[in-house]
């Protein structure tokens, strides 16, 4: 049986990370790096991952 762990990954010190739900036709989910310029990413939520499945 495989650990239910996450590979460590490199980030940036001075990186701010946020998530927000744009609310409309679709609901979107969106997670960006507001310290840098078009760093973000946006999915339907209902398509997004719940917090247990991130783990």
């Amino acid at each position: 049986m495989e650990p239910d762990t996450v590979a460590p990954v490199e980030v940036a010190a001075d990186a701010e990370v946020m998530a927000s739900v744009e609310e409309g036709d679709t609901d979107q989910f969106i997670i960006a790096d507001v310290t840098q310029d078009d760093a973000y990413l946006t999915v339907p939520l209902e398509e997004a991952a719940t917090l247990p499945a991130w783990r």
